[in-house]
């Protein structure tokens, strides 16, 4: 039973760290819409390497509530 266990952590393992970057991208804020889809893909075709250069390269998105575009005085 041991074997077992261990041998399904073995081949679920890479599975779960394929996944994570993908996960990630897919739940922040930092991008969105067709961006985030872009980075998913680049991850899914690319692999680790996307992943960084999104942590590194996309934009930090600002609320709009924060910035509004018609401000009144």
């Amino acid at each position: 039973m041991g074997a077992e266990v261990l041998l399904a952590g073995l081949i679920l393992l890479p599975f779960i760290i394929w996944i994570l970057p993908i996960l990630l991208i897919a739940t922040s804020d930092r991008a969105s819409g067709r961006e985030r889809l872009a980075w998913i893909l680049l991850v899914i075709f690319i692999s680790w390497f996307s992943w960084i250069f999104y942590l590194i390269f996309a934009p930090v998105r600002k609320d709009e509530d924060d910035f509004p575009v018609n401000p009144r005085r």
